[in-house]
């Protein structure tokens, strides 16, 4: 029988702009491909065509996380490149460290919301990126 290890919220480690971001609530990424069907006799596609690769995601930051980049990007920061790296596993509890770098991050948004009843303010920064490096053992 094969146990794995579902990492937890615990197990997860971000940098950006050289520091470990601790008021990260959660980050989300992803590498996308265009792809299309080729048709050609019959109405059944022949192929599938591949094009660019795109990288994107969001990262949700608590508001004092929000204000240390903007002060890195001088008021805003859809100003800002930066690469960021994404850790999960803790090697003290035997877990497998898994490294994803992400590549001349940008933010395409600069966010700020307050509803009634907030004790906090959370933001979500969407971003795209250069690419996305996935690093394993």
């Amino acid at each position: 029988m094969i146990d794995t290890k579902q990492y937890e919220w615990s197990d997860v480690t971000l940098e950006m702009g050289g520091r470990i971001v601790t008021g990260c609530r959660g980050i989300k990424y992803n590498t996308k491909m265009e792809k299309e069907p080729v048709y050609a006799k019959g109405n059944e596609p022949q192929h599938i065509q591949r094009g660019n690769r795109t990288y994107e995601g969001e990262i949700t930051l608590l508001q004092s996380e929000l204000e240390t980049l903007r002060l890195l990007g001088k008021g805003s920061v859809v100003d800002l490149r930066m690469d960021a790296v994404v850790v999960y596993g803790n090697p003290s509890k035997g877990d497998i460290i898994t490294v994803d770098k992400i590549r001349g991050l940008e933010f395409t948004e600069d966010p700020k919301e307050f509803k009634q009843g907030d004790k906090f303010m959370e933001i979500t920064l969407p971003f795209i990126a250069l690419r996305i490096e996935n690093q394993k053992p």
